[in-house]
């Protein structure tokens, strides 16, 4: 039986297929009906598991953990998720995961997936996880170093999706795992930053099918999904700000800096594109939460518990309500009142410390004529082997042209899914089962 090939192309949609023939060739395709929210850590967890976000727990792409006290997100740990997954689906059966999400301490056999390395002087360098750790030398040797500026922020390209296909390729020619699910980031920089239906769109997406060509031409039986949609977005929604300014958020400062303090704070929100997530800690503030939340230009609609258990998203993980952006806003994640006491890691791509979701790291700062001088000085200490800092994200989100998260309200909007079945549409929870038939043949 020829190896099953799951290519996730994250924010492929009907629209964009029409610009990609040698993804159209997988089959015909069908719409995907995505959970809320429509981001990428929770429906990658919903495709892998079938199940909704109650039962599986991930619940965003980061929540604030209760019992740390600690907001984060982009966490790897495989244990993260909560029911049974795709990789265990088939006894016996081999699997590849090249760049899907929670890989770390996984069940797979092969495993490749963004791990920067931290240095004690403070340097970062991007790179890779692999399992068995041998595979890291020799798609290193082959391949190249991972691309450390094309993967995300200001500089983000289609260097790392096409360095990912061509790991993808050669364990797939070399291994053969009855299943490989390779995870293709590239569309999310351009439709972000320029909108969906801007010419740049368009181009990504003739790029994305020219780098998948090579790998969908090998002997495989394919299937091409996406996880969500990006659509037209550009009203940044400050909620924590609001909160703040109601006095139900706190900050403590260190070295002129602000910092969120969750321990102290009555209500903040976690945001993540278009849902936000709000921790309130006393029960009896919970309706002021929500009319101030729901009063801000931009917000659709503010879940309780019965709205959360409406969408399947009634886990403890969740926020006590979740704010969900009206189609053309999105919540940004600061919450200082004046930019001089920003944190110096927002105006860097870093994704670990902030509290939130960042669109902005995909812009170099307009305002700052000397940003791309900035930028080079940095990256000629980094060749030089120096501490460097690359300060040069935008504290203004207005450039943010794109979104997602929320459900979509057209089709043609949507996520997509492509391969050898025969309906026209499918709910995400369906896909663990839809691929478990075709792996038992």
């Amino acid at each position: 039986m020829a190896p099953v090939v799951v290519v996730n192309v994250v924010g492929l949609t009907p629209r964009l297929l029409a610009h990609m023939p040698n993804v159209a060739k997988v089959g015909a395709a069908a719409t995907l009906k995505p959970v809320l929210p429509a981001v990428t850590c929770t429906m990658q967890a919903t495709l892998l598991t079938g199940a909704m976000p109650r039962d599986h727990g991930i619940v965003a792409n980061g929540w604030y953990f209760r019992d740390l006290g600690e907001v984060f997100l982009w966490r790897q740990h495989n244990r993260l998720i909560q029911s049974e997954q795709l990789w265990d689906a088939v006894p016996g059966m081999r699997t590849a995961n090249v760049c899907w999400w929670y890989a770390m301490g996984g069940s797979s056999d092969f495993i490749v997936t963004p791990r920067p390395v931290y240095f004690a002087d403070g340097k970062k360098d991007q790179d890779c996880y692999t399992r068995p750790p041998s595979l890291h030398d020799d798609l290193v040797a082959e391949l190249g170093e991972f691309p450390l500026f094309s993967y995300w922020g200001a500089n983000a390209n289609i260097a790392s999706s096409k360095w990912i296909i061509a790991a993808a390729r050669r364990i797939l020619t070399r291994e053969r795992p009855d299943l490989l699910m390779v995870y293709v980031p590239h569309l999310d920089y351009d439709l972000q930053r320029f909108g969906p239906d801007a010419p740049q769109a368009v181009a990504a997406a003739r790029e994305v099918d020219a780098a998948l060509a090579p790998l969908l031409a090998e002997d495989a039986t394919f299937v091409v999904v996406s996880e969500y949609g990006i659509t037209n977005a550009s009203r940044p929604v400050d909620v924590n700000r609001a909160l703040r300014r109601a006095g139900l958020l706190e900050v403590y400062t260190q070295a002129g800096m602000e910092y969120l303090d969750p321990w102290a704070s009555r209500a903040f929100a976690v945001s993540d594109h278009q849902i936000a997530h709000l921790y309130v800690r006393d029960p009896a503030d919970l309706p002021r939460v929500r009319d101030i939340v729901a009063e801000l230009p931009g917000v659709d609609e503010v879940l309780g518990q019965e709205g959360k258990a409406r969408y399947g998203l009634d886990h403890d993980r969740a926020g006590d309500l979740v704010a969900v952006a009206d189609p053309d806003a999105w919540f940004t994640y600061y919450y200082w009142l004046s930019d001089d006491r920003a944190p110096d890691f927002a105006k860097l791509v870093e994704i670990h410390r902030k509290p939130g979701y960042d669109p902005a790291e995909l812009f170099m700062d307009p305002e700052d004529p000397f940003v791309k001088l900035r930028a080079g000085a940095a990256l000629a200490r980094k060749k030089l082997g120096f501490r460097y800092m690359m300060s040069v994200v935008p504290l203004d989100p207005a450039p943010v042209r794109g979104s997602h998260g929320r459900l979509p309200d057209a089709v043609a909007d949507g996520p997509v899914l492509l391969g050898p079945f025969e309906g026209e549409s499918y709910a995400a929870t369906e896909f663990k089962g839809l691929l478990t038939q075709l792996l038992k043949g």
